[in-house]
């Protein structure tokens, strides 16, 4: 009876969660059924205990059914893996299961949902802003017709690897604790000072100063970056959980605790001369029901969420004494970064609706956005802090951009985003770059722009560039683009740019990129020439993988260079195109009805991934980019020494060349995917040419089996490869293997029909 309510408790709780237009889940076909679906997705990632507790199963019946499908015995979740994994959880199970079993698979609360949902990097937008409407997964035993099912999806895994499945040396994770373990120099000299910021490659992006088990800095993780160059990092800050909340004290619960973390993290971190940013979006909406309250504050609704207005005094305040607070508790924080125009709702202003607020209709955009980082500046400067504030132009037109600038105190810095609005031509195709970019090297006009105004004011600029990665791929650690990285660290200089944000939450790994960017930074200047490029690449090659396999390396990085400077780059295509997911995305014999999501399904909207390509235009460039990248690790390979002398040399260039490979396989499947699309909907009716197409799509469906097969290898040999922080693993090696299962369900029952 006791559990009876409780669960009835949960139910009513859940459905205070965002729903938004709730349509039907995606179909699964290549499972006899979504408990065989859920099964598979959870196998190994979550306790078989959690995953019966869910559908009302015991451990062995769970065991049996995975069993039946040809799994393997599943292993043993960590904590360390049960902590990183929420997220793609969620993601794996969004279109399987109501938010109740899905709190019960977790262990989650509502409110712990409700905070994911909205703080974990705006995680319901990369959902979609859409909860699929899933009737509750129940166990039951199979029957004789899923029995058979179930053989079949057995019998595809050993055709598909008939030596069993490749052994798994790396498991997920894994490069947690090899970034942690101590290294032979627990401190270095700094190449410069001068600032080179970005974020951890592993933090959890919620409330990581309150999680005690998952150390977003450890130590000699800090010792690693500092060795390539990086003087600060960063983290992100929701100001009601570092300071009192004025209006909600209970928002506020165990601030002191995570201020505690902070100055002790601060102090570990200036060892390695290193310092920590913490990263505003500020204030913070919320919801309508905080208003019934408190109206005097609203501004500007959005959805169920408004804004604290800014132009009234006392969220001004409050923004002040916050910053002060936290600079009195951590006196030696580095500094903020503010972004005040993002997809996060703040100001009246902030997504360009303020004349929906009486207070601040009568004002500019740029006159609020100043004032807010004014506010924070004052909060600042109540203390003795010594702490940096940079002012990030993300989302700023022109004319806010010149008011901010123009207003803002003089000792705020200004950063923009090197390469935004760099006009580019891909594949023929005029497009201008409105996001970060590896393959188009800036800075560009509208960045200059901003740093000349800031510098007629004595404003320091900083430069936002994505030096390891960027979204147009990030499910690797880095993309050796070598040649693309110097070249922009040398614009950077002739820029005079007095700081360097090397990434957004992606690219933080202690990479050849980040330490190509310091050492250009750090050259003097009577040591520049026309060959300081190849000399710098030279030296980094040489350090981390020998003076035998520089000159080759050096070649293949500019080749994987000039094969990048192919990408088809718009904004929309690289938060929609299913680079990321690379093979693991699905095909579907039918169109699914839904709209690739920022980051997190791109489903099967080819016009959506596409944006201004033509498809055979996207299509083709994909698949340039990856045969560039694969002629270049070919000759790689042709040049050096057979085999590799063993050394930790020789390792860390196996794992690149590994890189590389998964590289090429993410836009070879990109293309595949999006020529596979178009195929399907342009499918003629009859005659010799629908047969030519029949023939082309079972050949995409064959090599889609092949990049699995091949992936799966890789991605059980370095658990780098799919994960990125804020999203975690966007695919794991059981999703490759699901789809195989997908693509020769497609081609046993769908292309017969086709036929």
């Amino acid at each position: 009876m006791l559990l009876a309510l409780l669960g009835l408790m949960t139910m009513m709780m859940t459905t205070d969660l965002p729903q938004g237009s709730a349509p039907p889940p995606i179909a699964l076909p290549h499972f006899p059924d979504r408990l065989h679906a859920f099964v598979w997705r959870n196998w190994t990632l979550v306790p078989t205990e959690r995953i019966a507790q869910t559908i009302g199963a015991t451990p062995d019946e769970v065991k049996q059914l995975g069993s039946s499908m040809g799994l393997p015995t599943p292993l043993t979740i960590t904590a360390q893996q049960w902590k990183r994994s929420a997220l793609t959880i969620i993601r794996r199970n969004w279109h399987l299961l109501p938010y109740d079993q899905l709190l019960t698979l977790l262990q989650w609360t509502p409110e712990q949902m409700e905070f994911s949902l909205r703080e974990d990097d705006f995680l319901y937008v990369k959902m979609g802003n859409l909860k699929p409407k899933c009737e509750p997964v129940r166990y039951k035993p199979s029957s004789p017709e899923t029995q058979q099912r179930e053989r079949d999806i057995a019998r595809t895994l050993a055709q598909t690897f008939p030596e069993g499945l490749p052994k798994t040396t790396a498991p997920l994770f894994q490069f947690v604790q090899e970034l942690s373990n101590p290294t032979k120099s627990q401190t270095v000299a700094p190449k410069s000072t001068a600032l080179r910021f970005c974020y951890s490659y592993f933090a959890l992006y919620g409330d990581p100063l309150l999680d005690k088990e998952a150390d977003p800095y450890p130590d000699h993780y800090l010792a690693k970056m500092a060795k390539v160059g990086v003087t600060g990092v960063w983290l992100q800050a929701v100001l009601y959980k570092l300071a009192p909340y004025p209006w909600e004290p209970h928002l506020s619960d165990h601030y002191e605790e995570r201020l505690k973390s902070l100055r002790k993290l601060t102090a570990r971190a200036k060892k390695h001369g290193i310092r920590i940013f913490l990263y505003l979006n500020e204030p913070r909406s919320m919801p309508l029901s905080f208003f019934k309250t408190h109206p005097e504050l609203k501004g500007v609704t959005e959805g169920d969420y408004a804004t604290l207005c800014t132009s009234t005094p006392v969220v001004k305040k409050y923004l002040s004494d916050s910053i002060a607070s936290i600079c009195k508790a951590v006196p030696d924080v580095g500094g903020f970064f503010t972004i005040t125009a993002s997809e996060n709702l703040t100001s009246c202003w902030s997504h360009g609706k303020g004349q929906e607020c009486p207070r601040c209709s009568g004002r500019s955009a740029g006159e609020v956005i100043a004032e807010v980082n004014t506010a924070i500046n004052e909060g600042i400067h109540q203390t003795a802090s010594r702490a940096q504030l940079i002012a990030w132009d993300w989302g700023w037109s022109d004319e806010v951009a010149k008011t901010v600038i123009g207003t803002i105190p003089a000792d705020v810095s200004v950063m923009s985003v090197s390469e935004w609005d760099m006009p580019i031509k891909r594949g023929g195709v005029n497009s201008i770059v409105g996001d970060y970019s590896v393959s188009t090297v800036g800075p560009g006009e509208r960045a200059k722009s901003h740093w000349r105004w800031a510098k007629e004011r004595g404003l320091k600029a900083v430069a936002k560039i994505q030096a390891a990665n960027s979204w147009e791929l990030s499910a690797v650690p880095y993309i050796p683009a070598l040649e693309n990285v110097a070249q922009h660290a040398l614009n950077l200089r002739s820029a005079k740019v007095d700081g360097i944000m090397l990434g957004w939450t992606l690219g933080g790994y202690p990479s050849p990129n980040l330490e190509v960017m310091a050492e250009i930074q750090s050259l003097p200047v009577d040591e520049i020439g026309s060959d300081t490029l190849y000399k710098t690449l030279l030296k980094v090659a040489t350090s981390r993988y020998g003076a035998t396999n520089a000159p080759a390396v050096v070649e293949a990085w500019r080749g994987y260079s000039t094969a990048f400077r192919e990408f088809p780059f718009h904004i929309g295509l690289v938060y929609s195109a299913p680079m990321q997911f690379g093979v693991s995305n699905l095909l579907w014999a039918e169109a699914t009805g839904y709209h690739a999501t920022m980051i997190g399904f791109p489903y099967d909207d080819l016009d959506g991934w596409r944006m201004v390509y033509p498809p055979d235009v996207f299509v083709g460039q994909m698949r340039k980019v990856a045969q560039g990248f694969r002629q270049s690790l070919v000759k790689l390979r042709e040049a050096l020494p057979t085999p590799l002398r063993k050394s930790k040399q020789a390792t860390a260039l196996h794992l690149e060349m590994g890189l590389v490979d998964a590289i090429a396989i993410h836009f070879q499947s990109t293309g595949n995917q999006a020529q596979f699309v178009h195929l399907r909907r342009e499918l003629p009716t009859s005659g010799e040419r629908k047969q030519a197409v029949v023939r082309e799509l079972e050949q995409i469906l064959k090599e889609e089996i092949r990049l699995a097969q091949r992936l799966y290898a890789l991605q059980s040999q370095d658990s780098r490869i799919g994960f990125e922080a804020s999203n975690q693993y966007y695919y794991i090696p059981i999703d490759l293997l699901e789809k195989v299962l997908n693509c020769q369900y497609l081609l046993d029952h769908w292309l017969p029909t086709v036929r």
